[in-house]
């Protein structure tokens, strides 16, 4: 969408989608590839197309998606959260951003952003946390090729890593110890913890956090 000339910009954001209602028109590669990134977030699939490809067959067999096998028609997204429209029909598509956008449900129309709601960023994930790459739908091929560059760089230790900081802020809350964020940032020597998490020195990571806690508050006290 352009407003006063410009190509605005979209605003990063996490929907949770455990448990919500999300409808995928479409029975092909790549709505198999947008029903699986549902699944990986819990949602409540339903895919509507009078054709499948074997992967979704094999899904609505094991009941993990539910499946309308035939067009899609007004009405199919009543008490949905998520639309998406991933057919070869560009006319079906865009009836359902249309009805997407009557009822009030996000859309993302695949290959179409000017049509989209909402367009999903490549990304990698390490437990809780997860790297986003975006470049507006201007060329996701590039998107793809950078956080395959970032998966070289962050490995299974940076989910270790968010894991055992939770686990510290929920200690010091519970001691009723306040950390600002700017002392964080410092205690945090990225280095060094996930070189300790690599070689599996958990709780000498751990220990290594706190210490660097403690001395950056008596410092600032």
């Amino acid at each position: 969408m352009k407003r006063g000339g410009h190509i605005s910009s979209y605003y990063p954001i996490f929907l949770g989608l455990s448990g919500k209602r999300c409808v995928v028109v479409g029975g092909g590669q790549v709505a198999l590839r947008k029903v699986r990134a549902l699944l990986e977030h819990e949602a409540e699939v339903k895919v509507i197309s009078p054709e499948l490809c074997p992967e979704l067959v094999q899904m609505a067999e094991k009941k993990i998606i539910l499946v309308v096998p035939r067009g899609y028609n007004d009405g199919d997204l009543e008490g949905v959260f998520v639309a998406i429209a991933a057919t070869d029909d560009g006319k079906i598509n865009r009836k359902v951003a249309d009805e997407a956008r009557q009822r009030g449900v996000l859309v993302n129309v695949v290959d179409k952003p000017e049509h989209s709601d909402f367009i999903v960023p490549s990304y990698l994930r390490r437990g809780a946390l997860t790297i986003t790459v975006s470049t507006a739908g201007k060329s996701p091929a590039l998107a793809r090729k950078i956080r395959t560059r970032l998966e070289k760089s962050f490995g299974t230790e940076y989910a270790s890593l968010a894991l055992m900081i939770c686990e510290i802020r929920s200690d010091l809350k519970r001691q009723g110890v306040k950390v600002n964020g700017d002392t964080w940032q410092e205690a945090i020597d990225l280095d060094v913890l996930t070189q300790m998490l690599r070689a599996g020195q958990n709780e000498r990571a751990k220990a290594t956090l706190f210490t660097n806690l403690e001395r950056l508050r008596r410092v600032k006290i």
